[in-house]
Parts: structure tokens; C-alpha cells; sequence
């Protein structure tokens, strides 16, 4: 069987240019389909990596955040561990000691002898967080110190009160003692 054009020019119905340039003319529409087609297929490619890039900054991020909340965890766990394996094991006092925690002023009821070496900046608070509220524990000056590195937040450090003495100061000559209970 022949072709539709082959059967037009047998019957003298096209002449052969005429048929030419249909050929043509439907090569280049055909040659112009391909091409559009290529730019759109391209045009999909291109959207699909900026997708694929889009979506790997984001797991990149979660993975960030992921990662600082895992060391926060991992922090607190050791602040957590050095104040339970560095606290003074103290018996219930009657010596009432008042600081600062969180803007409040808390209380905590100690030995005599543990008053006076919190006054002198030899003891520190150390703070646990626990689901029931949070508990203060005695702890050693040094081993608050390695804590405050980690989480400041953790721990009470007692400085000794070293104000420089005003010149005019009228009582001046008067030491305070470290014991006075108000």
C-alpha cells in the first residue's frame, strides 16, 4: 500500500512541490513538537533536583536540631551524674541557708559546720532537675566549678562578698562576721 500522498499525485489531485513542502512543513512541525517536549522534560528534571536539594537543606537542619538536643540530653546527664557523685552526704541541719534560684530565694536547712563552709565559698549548691521538682545538693567548690563550665544553670557558686570599701565609709573599720545570722 502506498501513502495517502503517493495515491493523491496518481490521481493528479496534488502536484508534486505541493506535496514537498506537507513534508516539510510537517517534518518542522514534528522537529518543533520534539524540541518543546525536550525543554519541558528538562524543565521537570531541573524541578525535581531543586526539590530533592530543597528537601536535603531541610533534613539537613532537623538533623542540626536533632543533634543539639541529643547533646543538651547528653550535657544534663553528666551535670546530673557529677552532682550526684560529688554531693556531701548531709543529714537534715537546723541552720537554715538562703540563696537565689531562679529569682527566688529558697531555703535549705543544714549543719552548722556545713553553714559556715557555704559563707567561706568552700561548698556550692548543685541543682538536679527532676520530674518530681528540682533538689539541691551540697557539692564541693571545685566540682561546681567543672559543672558551671557545662550548665551554668545547675549550680549555686557562693562567691565571697569582696566589695572594695568606700573611701568615707564610717564604719569601715568594723568587720562583719561571716557567721551573723540575721
Amino acid at each position: 500500500m502506498s501513502s495517502l500522498q503517493d495515491q493523491l499525485m496518481k490521481a493528479g489531485l496534488v502536484d508534486k512541490d505541493k506535496a514537498k513542502k506537507i513534508k516539510k512543513a510537517k517534518h518542522k512541525q514534528q522537529k518543533v513538537a520534539q524540541k518543546s517536549k525536550q525543554v519541558t522534560d528538562d524543565e521537570v528534571k531541573l524541578a525535581a533536583k531543586e526539590a530533592i536539594k530543597a528537601k536535603a537543606e531541610v533534613d539537613r537542619q532537623l538533623n542540626l536540631e536533632n543533634k543539639a538536643v541529643l547533646e543538651k540530653k547528653a550535657i544534663l546527664a553528666q551535670v546530673k551524674q557529677m552532682i550526684l557523685m560529688n554531693r556531701i552526704a548531709r543529714t537534715k541541719g537546723d541552720v537554715a541557708y538562703n540563696f537565689v534560684d531562679q529569682g527566688k530565694v529558697k531555703t535549705l536547712y543544714v549543719l552548722p559546720k556545713y553553714q559556715e563552709e557555704l559563707s567561706r565559698s568552700l561548698l556550692s549548691i548543685g541543682i538536679v532537675e527532676e520530674p518530681s521538682g528540682r533538689t539541691y545538693h551540697l557539692i564541693p567548690k571545685k566540682a561546681a566549678e567543672k559543672i558551671a563550665e557545662r550548665s551554668p544553670e545547675h549550680v549555686v557558686i557562693i562567691e565571697k562578698d569582696t566589695q572594695t570599701p568606700v573611701e568615707d565609709d564610717p564604719y569601715a573599720d568594723y568587720q562583719i562576721p561571716d557567721d551573723l545570722m540575721w
